[in-house]
């Protein structure tokens, strides 16, 4: 009965707008911050290293580099402070937590795009294994 009651508040305080936001993103998070009595958004870019728990509960990590040091921030993702979520660019990535990255710095420290992504390097295999498998049934044909 309780049970009842608390997954019925806690389904209607979900928000249904959030985007598919996978770990790898890189994303804005649009934050309200209330500075006395005024309220402004504060826009935070950067990489999700992690996703955590699920419902209502669920939270999520993002990382960015400010001033050569990283900085990390955990959001909430059904809270009223965080207004909106903007997917930039999806990673691809085999992990589900990102703490190697915390170790690189420069370049190495990008992810590959998703639309450029393992699934797109086993798609050019393919094709290069049928081209291969053309050439060679064609070859013999012309032998003859």
């Amino acid at each position: 009965m309780s049970q009842d009651i608390i997954a019925a508040v806690q389904q209607s305080q979900l928000k249904t707008d959030l985007p598919e936001v996978t770990v790898g993103d890189n994303v804005d998070v649009h934050v309200r911050i209330i500075e006395g009595a005024k309220e402004r958004v504060q826009v935070f870019s950067g990489v999700v290293l992690k996703m955590q728990n699920g419902g209502l509960d669920q939270t999520i990590t993002v990382r960015r580099i400010v001033a050569n040091e990283g900085v990390e921030r955990t959001f909430p993702l059904h809270s009223p402070r965080v207004a909106k979520i903007d997917v930039v660019r999806r990673g691809d990535t085999r992990r589900a937590k990102l703490y190697y990255l915390r170790d690189r710095v420069g370049k190495k420290r990008r992810l590959r795009d998703q639309r450029r992504g393992l699934e797109a390097l086993a798609t050019r295999e393919t094709a290069r294994q049928e081209s291969a498998k053309q050439a060679q049934a064609s070859a013999p044909a012309e032998a003859e």
